[in-house]
């Protein structure tokens, strides 16, 4: 498993600034089409305190253990948060699209905006993976081989929904050709690219991702918007709404504010101090 020292430009942090130190690294080649990567967030909050951490969630499940949880989490449709306080950590596994509905055993429509417990997880046995994770991360969660000794586990674990389905290996590649072209704006330029009518595509992102093209485009625009925003030298936001895609920077604010509750002005003017 390879180091993953990319910057997620949809983990917003929390208001003042903070994020608990997350490692990150690549999924195995074995895995790729079921796991894009995984993610260990630590932390040690003094007494009293709390950090609501958000997230612009990709348009894929995420395979979550923690101490006292361990859940299949469906995508979210808006902005995803999570309280943190005293100590704490968790193992996160990013799945690919095509992994979600194998898993589930249903059609993704099913699992937006909602979480599964591990156990009822149909394609696992979820009680054994998560005892066997707390058992190598629980004395130590900042080891890097702890971690990814349980990452080596959920691997193991997804391998037996291997090789995925000719319709999996399809939306990962939309999936991938919307997150990758930033000049995508219509919906009909998927069902060019892909070669389906309108409604095909309607359909299959249904089943496979539970939210519509439409969605997938925005989310693509959002993430790109969070991460120029957050960048000390950021263009103007009329450019930067310019840039994605928008007629004007009208439409770009109330996209933006929909999802995350903030203008682009209001996040970008958020403190951004080092994770620790």
């Amino acid at each position: 498993m390879a180091s993953d020292d990319r910057v997620e430009p949809g983990h917003l942090r929390d208001a003042a600034g903070f994020s608990p130190p997350i490692d990150r690294f690549a999924a195995s080649p074995a895995v790729a089409d079921l796991a894009r990567r995984f993610w260990v967030p630590v932390w040690s909050l003094p007494p009293g305190e709390t950090s609501v951490q958000r997230v612009l969630q990709y348009p894929v499940c995420q395979l979550v253990v923690a101490p006292d949880y361990a859940r299949l989490v469906g995508p979210r449709v808006g902005m995803s948060t999570r309280e943190l306080a005293g100590s704490g950590w968790a193992l996160g596994a990013m799945l690919q699209p095509a992994a979600g509905a194998l898993l589930l055993g249903a059609p993704m429509r099913t699992l937006v905006d909602r979480d599964v417990d591990l156990v009822d997880v149909v394609a696992l046995d979820g009680a054994a993976l998560a005892d066997d994770c707390r058992r190598l991360l629980g004395d130590d969660p900042a080891d890097t081989t702890a971690q990814r000794a349980a990452a080596g586990l959920v691997e193991d674990a997804l391998s037996a929904l291997l090789p995925v389905d000719e319709e999996g290996l399809l939306v990962n590649a939309l999936v991938s050709w919307v997150e990758e072209r930033p000049e995508v704006a219509r919906v009909g330029e998927l069902c060019d690219r892909f070669a389906m009518s309108e409604r095909s595509l309607q359909r299959l992102c249904a089943r496979r991702v539970g939210l519509s093209p439409k969605w997938l485009i925005q989310r693509r625009r959002l993430h790109e918007a969070a991460g120029r925003l957050a960048d000390p030298e950021r263009p103007g936001l009329t450019e930067l709404a310019a840039t994605l895609g928008y007629a004007d920077h009208a439409h770009f604010a109330r996209d933006f504010r929909a999802v995350t509750g903030l203008t682009p002005g209001e996040y970008a003017a958020e403190p951004r101090p080092v994770s620790g």
